[in-house]
């Protein structure tokens, strides 16, 4: 209480009231707050366990599959020289893709569970805009390529298929 307070005891629950009043009106908003937080959650909580299980196992199906199948197949002179001018920025942009995902891992997952944080939202930002247009590369440049490189031969398209296939298939403990 302030001097004001006990010469003015009315006064006194009035300031009282505003007080409580500004806090009412902040609680009001809590419930339109609510729905944004639940989504900021469950979107965090299934990026981390998308990025945990695909984008590693992806990279390395690309790099150890489809960029060695390809590079095999490729005929000799300029055929090769843009295919390894591919897969060397390929490769590079997954590295500094893993990179920034592991940056933002750990502010995710407090996200996740609710727990107060600074997301980097500048990282969050290039890691969305960089794997777009690395996708991007892949897609327009890399994958056509890979398709004709691959389709010259049946059986060179066919034993990537199988190692992709041998790769998803679970794996059962042999019978003993």
């Amino acid at each position: 209480m302030t001097t004001a307070d006990t010469e003015a005891p009315i006064s006194h629950f009035s300031n009282c009231h505003l007080g409580i009043f500004e806090q009412l009106s902040r609680l009001q908003d809590l419930p339109a707050l609510l729905g944004p937080a639940a989504q900021a959650r469950k979107i965090a909580e299934e990026t981390l366990g998308f990025f945990r299980q695909a984008l590693y196992s992806h990279h390395t199906e690309e790099e150890k599959d489809l960029f060695t199948a390809v590079r095999q197949s490729a005929n000799a002179g300029a055929e090769r020289l843009q295919i390894e001018g591919l897969i060397e920025q390929l490769t590079h942009d997954h590295r500094a893709l893993e990179k920034l995902w592991e940056s933002l891992e750990p502010g995710l997952r407090k996200v996740a569970k609710g727990q107060d944080t600074t997301l980097d939202v500048l990282a969050l930002q290039s890691l969305v805009q960089r794997y777009q247009a690395h996708a991007q590369l892949e897609e327009q440049a890399f994958l056509p390529l890979a398709q004709t490189i691959l389709g010259r031969n049946e059986k060179h398209m066919a034993a990537l298929g199988l190692t992709l296939h041998m790769r998803h298939v679970p794996h059962f403990a042999a019978h003993i």
